[in-house]
């Protein structure tokens, strides 16, 4: 390995994050970057928390709250994947994941006792009250957001540009649990992305790794934040249009684009939209790889068949 390139991995946001730094002497700086930024993020975001930014507009009972530059951003991001799919990825969609079961940190959810859960209905992003100049937010009481869709990708974007200019580094590519960012110069040969069904997953599992040279990459899936309750599996991506957990005609997608919250927002919104989403990724021009509950793997723009990419 080049002796300028490093890396490292540890937990964060409920999940594992890991940083790849090209730059002599860099790597500390641009793990400390990395962290505060993700840091930020959770105090602001996490919906698991009873001291976060979310929290207090979640418990306001339809009362305006000030928030942070860090959290309007947080909102404005994920009301624009909203209106960008046409409702497919919405933040209202806390009180269906917690009727569905997801009431706490996913270790806690996986660890409960299996319960009857239901489906809610959701409200619907047109609901939230966002007002930019005054920095404030507002929900209808019972309400519930939950920014889970979209926090994690920003984090992955704002993190990387963080560590680039807060550390000497030419390049950062940072992955927190698939979505994955990159700012900067990739290494020789590029950025190597491994996608799978799980971040989890080794070099002997289903998979494909590829090569990136700038933008964002991000994997959805329904096989790891999946827990049992009576009456059948659930996992953590909503159908907003059901208020349950999407019907699964896709186990896992894969999208690459621009930025980590533009593939993240597009892998998100095709697993709810179903078997249609491989048509929708390729009028978008989006690079996608698409796998099956049954494990057939299509993908569409030019993103390479499995089978010409070294594993």
């Amino acid at each position: 390995m080049n002796p300028a390139v490093s890396t490292s991995s540890w937990r964060a946001l409920g999940t594992t994050a890991a940083i790849v730094v090209v730059g002599a002497g860099a790597h500390d700086r641009a793990r400390r970057e990395v962290e505060a930024e993700l840091a930020a993020i959770d105090a602001a975001c996490s919906r698991f928390r009873d001291d976060t930014e979310l929290a207090a507009v979640n418990a306001a009972r339809g009362r305006r709250v000030r928030v942070s530059a860090l959290f309007l951003e947080a909102l404005d991001v994920a009301l624009r994947a909203a209106a960008l799919t046409e409702g497919r990825v919405d933040p209202t969609v806390g009180g269906a994941l917690v009727l569905a079961g997801y009431d706490r940190d996913f270790a806690g959810v996986s660890a409960a006792p299996l319960r009857r859960v239901r489906a809610a209905r959701v409200p619907g992003w047109r609901v939230v009250e966002l007002d930019r100049e005054a920095r404030t937010v507002r929900v209808p009481e019972g309400v519930v957001l939950d920014l889970g869709a979209t926090a994690k990708a920003l984090a992955a974007d704002r993190a990387a540009q963080r560590a680039l200019v807060g550390a000497p580094a030419t390049g950062v590519l940072v992955n927190l649990g698939g979505d994955v960012a990159t700012a900067g110069e990739p290494p020789a040969g590029g950025w190597a992305v491994r996608v799978a069904d799980s971040h989890l997953a080794g070099p002997g599992d289903p998979g494909q790794t590829l090569i990136i040279a700038s933008g964002g990459l991000s994997t959805s899936s329904t096989t790891v934040r999946r827990w049992r309750r009576l009456g059948g599996d659930a996992h953590h991506i909503v159908d907003p249009r059901t208020g349950a957990p999407a019907a699964e005609y896709w186990r896992t997608v894969s999208v690459a684009a621009a930025t980590c919250v533009d593939a993240n927002i597009a892998s998100t919104a095709a697993i709810v939209q179903g078997a249609s989403a491989r048509s929708w990724l390729a009028d978008a021009g989006l690079p996608a790889r698409l796998v099956r509950t049954s494990g057939d793997v299509e993908v569409t723009a030019g993103w390479p068949a499995d089978r010409a990419v070294a594993a």
